[in-house]
């Protein structure tokens, strides 16, 4: 936490409340959210020679400026990057107002105004269920290429093991619509049994815990990569501990990290060709999980409840996008020309 003093041993000290403030917050990935903000932000007053405890609220629309100009690829920061960092600032800044007995007064990110973000479309490169299809395929056929090397080398046994966990993890996106925080952030003693169902449970954004039935085709792909990881290490499935899905260098029991699902994903998209490979996320799964229930006639409510949203809007803004393109304009200007022509 650079800029900020050294902790003086107090209960109340900037540093001890910051890391209280990290701590509650409502998931894991909120917390690491909150984080990377505030430190981009106490490296910024750092350079900038600036006390952040008595920072102005001219000083965070510098910061704003700064931010909307800075970004880890070199480009300009997306509104909705700028946004949260200016919530996650005003959140910790609000946390020591309240807790330092006067050392921090005021809140000078509140009054900041934050860039407009559309709230009611989403920036999600979306996929087609044909797309998506031919995604999972790629994964399946990433797993039939790599078995045969899996028979004559260490090196090719752990390249098959990557692949059946990509197969897996990319089913669980696609079939279940969850996050992938939630995804990710799994272990194996959250598999369990309901109801004559085989489930994950797992915790939602909000903190709120739910469990998800598990479709033939995901534990089908769960089921084949566990039992291979199993192997691998020597026991049966029934022992295996750790992370659900695990990184797969030689001890293979760390945890998978999100930017690894973000290049399987564009990979495997390229050699699928889909054309908007190169944009993709695994978010662009989920969006494609409410999406196709609707086609397929899910009532929103039921799509709201899988997907966990708090509020019907965020459901009914990926009800609204997968018709949005469909319906432009364009299309009946362009087909109208087209018979012009002909």
């Amino acid at each position: 936490m650079p800029a900020l003093p050294a902790d003086d041993g107090s209960r109340y000290s900037p540093r001890r409340l910051t890391v209280a403030w990290l701590l509650e917050a409502e998931s894991v990935h909120t917390e690491k959210a909150h984080g990377r903000d505030l430190d981009t932000y106490l490296h910024w007053c750092e350079r900038e020679r600036l006390d952040p405890l008595t920072a102005r609220p001219t000083d965070l629309g510098q910061f704003k400026a700064w931010r909307e100009q800075s970004s880890s690829t070199g480009k300009p920061a997306a509104p909705t990057t700028v946004a949260r960092a200016l919530s996650s600032i005003s959140s910790w800044y609000a946390h020591l107002v309240t807790n330092t007995d006067g050392a921090v007064t005021r809140n000078p990110a509140a009054t900041v105004k934050r860039p407009p973000v559309n709230r009611h479309t989403s920036t999600t490169a979306g996929l087609t269920l044909d797309e998506v299809d031919a995604l999972l395929a790629a994964a399946a056929a990433q797993v039939t290429t790599r078995a045969a090397a899996a028979k004559r080398t260490a090196t090719g046994r752990a390249h098959h093991l990557a692949a059946l966990r990509d197969q897996a993890l990319l089913r669980l996106l696609a079939d279940l619509g969850l996050r992938i925080s939630e995804a990710l952030d799994r272990n194996l003693d959250d598999l369990s049994h309901n109801a004559g169902h085989r489930t994950l449970r797992f915790v939602g954004k909000g903190g709120l815990a739910r469990e998800r039935p598990l479709p033939p085709h995901t534990l089908q792909a769960l089921d084949d990569y566990l039992n291979a990881r199993a192997t691998a290490a020597g026991t049966n499935t029934a022992r295996l501990t750790g992370p659900l899905f695990a990184t797969s260098g030689r001890t293979g029991d760390g945890r998978l990290a999100e930017p690894n699902v973000f290049l399987t994903i564009r990979r495997l998209a390229r050699v699928a060709g889909i054309g908007a490979a190169d944009r993709l996320s695994p978010h662009s799964l989920r969006h494609a999980f409410a999406t196709g229930a609707r086609e397929a006639g899910v009532a929103l409510e039921d799509v709201q409840d899988a997907m966990g949203h708090a509020d019907p809007r965020t459901t009914r803004r990926y009800d609204r996008d997968r018709h949005n393109l469909d319906r432009d304009p364009a299309f009946l200007l362009g087909a109208r020309r087209a018979s012009r022509r002909n």
